[in-house]
């Protein structure tokens, strides 16, 4: 093979990889700290899974230690979550993708206050960060999260 097919080969090859390896990186599936609206400190540590298309979030971990035994006691009376341990829950169910770094359709529950809101995320910044903004029609908040990994 001359020299010159080779490179191409090779030039192909490396744009291929490197591809697939950015669009990856847009993907929301991995671990999360979550920021503190307030103190602007990681708050817990969410970790993001997909399974056949739709993304799930489970928290890991939470920062304040005084907090490590949390309960979702605030979680409506038919929920399963309900006075369950909020390290080990499920707090983001349902998301699919919408677009090209845009999931949502999903729910978000907050375990202070035990509601749960409608969800989507989108992931920014080169896969650094998602913007997960919870809502109930019009009115909601966005949070940014930050990766972990």
């Amino acid at each position: 093979m001359p020299a010159l097919q080779i490179r191409l080969c090779v030039a192909l090859f490396i744009a291929a990889v490197s591809t697939t390896a950015f669009a990856d990186s847009m993907s929301p599936v991995g671990s999360w700290n979550t920021i503190d609206d307030e103190t602007n400190k990681p708050k817990s540590l969410v970790r993001i899974t997909e399974k056949d298309g739709v993304i799930s979030g489970t928290v890991e971990k939470i920062m304040d230690p005084t907090r490590q035994d949390s309960k979702c006691d605030e979680c409506a009376d038919d929920d399963p979550r309900k006075g369950k341990p909020v390290i080990g829950m499920t707090i983001l169910t349902g998301l699919k993708k919408e677009g090209d770094n845009a999931y949502g359709g999903g729910r978000i529950l907050d375990p202070k206050n035990g509601k749960t809101y409608n969800a989507k995320l989108t992931v920014i910044e080169g896969g650094k960060k998602l913007e997960m903004r919870g809502s109930i029609l019009f009115i909601g908040r966005t949070q940014t999260w930050v990766r972990v990994n």
